[in-house]
C-alpha cells in the first residue's frame, strides 16, 4: 500500500516589528516588516521579509482594487487624526489591522494573481518603481526583481545558522546599502532591519 500525502498549500503572513525611522529633523514615520512563508506556487521566494509603511499599503490597496473591482477588498486599519506614534497601543492596533488585511488579500486567488502585490511582498521597490515594472518599463521582469532583492538580502534565521556553522561569519550584520525604496534598474535596495523612505506615513 502506498500512501500519497498531499501537501496542502499554506502562505504564512506576519506584520511586526514596528519601527519609528526619522525622515529629517522635523519628520518620522512608522514602518512594519513583513515577513512571508509559504510552499505556494503562486510565490517566487517561499520566505521573504521586506518593511513597508502605512502609506505604501493604501497604494497597494487602491491598485488591487482598481484590477479587480468586482472583489470587495479588506479595509486598512483607518487613518486617524490622532494617531500618536508613540504609543505602543495606536502602533500595534495599526499593525494588527494591516496583518489582517494581508490575511485576508492572500486567501484570493484572483488577487494573489497580481504581480504588484508579490512585488510589494518581496521586494523593497517604491510603488512608482513596482507600477514601472509591472507595465514593462524597466529591464528587470517581476521575478528578477524578486530574485535580485533576495540575493541581496539573505538574512532569514536559517540560513545565517548555515554561515555561523561554516564560512566566515564577520559580515552577518552588514545591511545591502540602502538609499530609500526608490533602487535604480541595477541595484533593488533592501534591509528588513529598517529601509529609510521618503513618504509620508
Amino acid at each position: 500500500l502506498i500512501l500519497i500525502m498531499h501537501l496542502q498549500e499554506f502562505v504564512t503572513v506576519l506584520v511586526r516589528d514596528p519601527r519609528i525611522q526619522k525622515e529629517d529633523s522635523w519628520y518620522s514615520y512608522i514602518d512594519y516588516e513583513i515577513f512571508i512563508h509559504t510552499n505556494s506556487i503562486c510565490f517566487t521566494r517561499k520566505t521573504s521579509c521586506v518593511r513597508r509603511r502605512f502609506r505604501e499599503f493604501v497604494w497597494l490597496r487602491q491598485r488591487l482594487q482598481s484590477n479587480a473591482v468586482l472583489i470587495q477588498l479588506p479595509e486598512l486599519p483607518s487613518k486617524t487624526p490622532f494617531f500618536n506614534m508613540n504609543n505602543p497601543h495606536h502602533v500595534d492596533h495599526r499593525r494588527q489591522g494591516l496583518q489582517e488585511f494581508l490575511e485576508k488579500i492572500l486567501q484570493d486567488a484572483l488577487l494573489l494573481s497580481d504581480s504588484r502585490l508579490h512585488l510589494f511582498l518581496q521586494t523593497q521597490l517604491s510603488p512608482e518603481d513596482m507600477e514601472a515594472c509591472v507595465s514593462g518599463q524597466t529591464k528587470f521582469s517581476v521575478a528578477d526583481a524578486i530574485h535580485s532583492f533576495a540575493s541581496l538580502n539573505r538574512r532569514f534565521p536559517i540560513e545565517d545558522e548555515e554561515r555561523k556553522k561554516g564560512k566566515n561569519y564577520a559580515d552577518s550584520d552588514s545591511e545591502s546599502s540602502s538609499s530609500g525604496l526608490r533602487p535604480s534598474d541595477d541595484s533593488i535596495s533592501c534591509g528588513c532591519k529598517a529601509s529609510p523612505a521618503s513618504e509620508e506615513s
